[in-house]
């Protein structure tokens, strides 16, 4: 909940500050105490609970709370309340459902009472809209199963032959330093590899144009002042979002007739088995989507991944020897699926920092979640960022520890709702395997060329993108191999 509350995002702030609006929120809530009480009275007789919670300061809600400490806040909320709850956001009220049992009823939607699309329009639609993500129901089963061709395994073998060279020819050109900043150059690796696999768009002025707009386009979605603003973040993005569709159309009638193995051209020659192909527009839709998807998390996922493995040198010194013991200079699919460890590390990172933290649904329908009432019109925030660190699912939840994942005990023991980082049901992440690869590709290739370890003492201040992202330059010892 960091908070996108109401669309609004809430920008990193320093410590002290922090503390300090922690401070103030325990005053406020001490001065002005919100009284606890049901979201809506369940029909008589239908033997449901009602959602409880509480506003918190008027207006605000429990902003400040939910700013200063996200986890210490959802776990508070939890132990309280349980699986289902209520909060104040910004003059409105917020269902977020937290652990397992919740996340599976939300995700398997089994009455269809949840809708993705009105969920996401207030938050990122203006500048997403139509994405895959943003569908409901038959039209979002009809738009996957055409997308779907786009990400068979012969096709995301494709996209790693077209990447592999490149990635390692950026990182040939990182510097070793004392601080080196690793957070943004993750960044624009991943942008330039994104608009070469997913585009086919050669490193250059138009590759950086279009990584330009993609980031704008993102940032657009978690602007604080939500108008047309002229020099505004949210004016940004829309005039951004504005050039990507331009680009696309005029791009679009010479990928249906060619023969490339990009992302963009396989979506525009994909069919369904029973042969339906997507509209111009839909094509437009799903490739500033799919950009934002693929860059945003994977860029998440892979800093978070070189932060834990700088505080953690053992564990950084094992995934290199196994690197090292099965070595690819440009790794397949198959080649990646002999790296065990790693696969071991990007789950507890996966784990650990939700790069997609916050889904949002809204009820279109009276519904029943976990045994609570859900009233039509509630907003609702899947929590999955917290839901994986619950102490309930997971011992010492805050700890780095990859062996959570390396045994088949182990992995019996995690149910497909526990760990759920790319969703679950019909809107599981269908880039799931090409974000999967992408961090692997990417690490596996830094810990043949560099050693790397993060300041004494220091620990990464997080904002919120899609989900728990660095909120400065992360700061890193890099250092060749060998020297």
């Amino acid at each position: 909940m960091t908070a996108l509350l109401n669309g609004i995002t809430i920008p990193e702030l320093p410590a002290g500050v922090k503390r300090r609006l922690q401070s103030l929120g325990a005053a406020v809530t001490s001065r002005y105490p919100s009284a606890e009480q049901s979201l809506a009275s369940p029909p008589v007789g239908s033997r449901l609970a009602p959602v409880m919670g509480n506003f918190g300061f008027p207006f605000l809600g429990h902003i400040l709370s939910s700013t200063a400490e996200p986890l210490d806040f959802a776990r508070h909320r939890y132990a309280k309340y349980g699986p289902v709850s209520w909060a104040g956001g910004v003059g409105f009220r917020v269902v977020t459902l937290l652990g397992p049992e919740a996340l599976e009823a939300a995700w398997r939607n089994k009455d269809k009472a949840l809708s993705s699309t009105r969920g996401w329009q207030p938050v990122i639609g203006p500048f997403f809209d139509r994405g895959i993500m943003l569908l409901d129901f038959e039209e979002h089963r009809d738009h996957r199963r055409i997308m779907q061709q786009a990400f068979t395994r012969n096709a995301l073998n494709g996209y790693l032959e077209l990447t592999s060279t490149r990635i390692g020819h950026s990182l040939s050109n990182w510097h070793p330093a004392q601080r080196f900043p690793m957070y943004p150059s993750i960044k624009h690796l991943l942008l330039q590899q994104a608009a070469e696999v997913f585009i086919g768009t050669e490193l250059g002025p138009e590759a950086d144009q279009l990584a330009h707009d993609f980031h704008d386009t993102v940032r657009g979605g978690q602007a604080v002042i939500r108008a047309d603003v002229p020099g505004g973040t949210w004016a940004r993005g829309l005039r951004a979002r504005e050039r990507l569709e331009k680009y696309f159309h005029h791009q679009i009638p010479g990928r249906r007739q060619g023969d490339g193995t990009d992302l963009f051209s396989m979506l525009c020659r994909s069919e369904s088995d029973d042969g339906k192909r997507f509209s111009n527009q839909d094509i437009v839709n799903h490739m500033i989507f799919l950009m934002m998807a693929a860059h945003d998390t994977t860029a998440i996922a892979l800093s978070m991944l070189v932060y834990e493995l700088g505080r953690n040198q053992l564990w950084q010194n094992v995934l290199r020897e196994e690197a090292a013991q099965s070595p690819a200079e440009s790794p397949t699919l198959t080649d990646l699926e002999n790296y065990p460890l790693l696969d071991a590390a990007f789950k507890e990172i996966l784990r650990m920092y939700a790069p997609a933290g916050t889904l949002f649904r809204q009820a279109i329908a009276d519904t029943e979640i976990c045994g609570h009432f859900i009233p039509r019109k509630s907003q609702i925030a899947i929590n999955v960022y917290a839901s994986m660190r619950l102490h309930d699912w997971w011992p010492d939840p805050d700890t780095f520890n990859p062996d959570r994942f390396t045994t088949a005990a182990q992995h019996e023991a995690i149910s497909r709702y526990t760990f759920a980082p790319f969703g679950g049901g019909a809107h599981k992440c269908i880039g799931q395997q090409f974000a999967d690869m992408t961090v692997k590709t990417v690490l596996y290739q830094l810990l043949r060329r560099f050693t790397w370890s993060t300041p004494s003492g220091y620990v990464v201040p997080l904002t919120w993108g899609t989900g728990p992202t660095p909120a400065d330059a992360l700061p890193t010892k890099l250092a060749r191999l060998g020297t």
